[in-house]
């Protein structure tokens, strides 16, 4: 059975978002591949966000800082929530070193795979997910991402 990620960056007030974009485009086979080889990742998207607007999409048509961003990480995974961060930190270490920088609270935390058990905390405190009214998820299945693979 699939669990949801549903993590909330704020991004640092000032941030272009042209510099998000470029670190998410730059580091996409990467993650790609990392996703693949960690083995328990249905679904992962990595998502701009802006408070500002009312259907919270960036305004593509403003350039330069913005005080508004968040980044979303939202994923759905199998197992364990530690083992799966862990996993993140594994593969996807410099990737999250690299978004961390525009992000409130974030620079304290790298490099992710020098302070583990913080970003850990991070996570779950940034996580809709794990906070109440967000707690429920459907999911059409109860097979493991191996599971699937392995009968395709």
């Amino acid at each position: 059975m699939a669990y949801p990620l549903c993590l909330m960056m704020p991004v640092l007030p000032g941030t272009d978002p042209i510099h998000i974009a470029a670190a998410l485009q730059e580091y996409q086979k990467q993650i790609n591949a990392a996703l693949t080889s960690i083995g328990t990742v249905h679904f992962a998207r990595f998502t701009l966000f802006d408070r500002a607007q009312a259907n919270l999409l960036p305004n593509v048509k403003s350039t330069g800082p913005s005080d508004t961003l968040v980044i979303g990480v939202i994923t759905e995974y199998d197992g364990d929530f530690n083992d799966y961060i862990e996993d993140f930190v594994a593969k996807l270490g410099p990737v999250f070193d690299a978004l961390l920088q525009f992000v409130e609270g974030g620079k304290p935390l790298i490099p992710v795979a020098n302070h583990v058990a913080a970003f850990e905390a991070f996570i779950s405190a940034n996580d809709a997910a794990q906070h109440v009214p967000n707690t429920g998820m459907y999911s059409a299945y109860t097979q493991t991402v191996q599971k699937i693979l392995a009968s395709v």
